[in-house]
C-alpha cells in the first residue's frame, strides 16, 4: 500500500482557522472534503521546508515555520493509501491568500470546524484544536 508523508498547516488569523475544501479526487472518500493546506515532503526537505513550499505553491503565501510550531502527527489508513501527516500551528498576520487548488474555503472558529465535512485524516487535528480552544477559554 502506498504511504504518503505530508506536512499540513493550521493557519490561524484572529482566532479563526483556515479550512480548505478539496476539489474532486480520484478517491471518492476525499473528494470535496475539507482539509488543512499542505502536501508531500520531498526527499531532502525538512518537514518545515516542505510545508513552507507547499503553502507558497497552493496558496501563494509566505509563512515562516519552525520546529517549535509543531502541533501533532496523525497516521491514517485510507482504503487505497496510508498517510502520516505532521501538523503545525501557523499564525498569520493577514487572511489574504490565493486559492489555487481548492474549490472553497472558510475561516472558522474552532467550535465551528466540526460542522464541516472533513477528510478522515484531518479529523483528529480538528478534535485536538476544538479541545485546545475549550481548554484555553476562561
Amino acid at each position: 500500500m502506498k504511504h504518503l508523508h505530508v506536512a499540513a498547516a493550521v493557519l490561524i488569523f484572529e482566532g479563526r482557522i483556515l479550512c480548505l475544501q478539496r476539489n474532486v479526487s480520484s478517491y471518492d472518500y476525499i473528494s470535496y472534503k475539507f482539509e488543512f493546506p499542505g502536501g508531500k515532503i520531498e526527499p531532502g526537505e525538512t518537514k518545515e521546508e516542505a510545508l513552507m513550499r507547499e503553502l507558497s505553491e497552493e496558496l501563494d503565501i509566505s509563512v515562516r515555520i519552525s520546529p517549535d510550531d509543531f502541533f501533532m502527527t496523525v497516521h491514517h489508513v485510507y482504503p487505497d493509501f496510508e498517510i502520516t501527516m505532521e501538523t503545525y500551528l501557523c499564525p498569520v498576520g493577514a487572511p489574504a491568500f490565493t486559492r489555487k487548488e481548492h474549490i472553497s474555503h472558510v475561516w472558522a472558529a474552532p467550535e465551528e470546524m466540526k460542522k464541516l465535512d472533513w477528510a478522515a485524516a484531518d479529523l483528529p487535528v480538528v478534535e485536538s484544536l476544538v479541545e485546545r480552544f475549550q481548554t484555553d477559554r476562561p
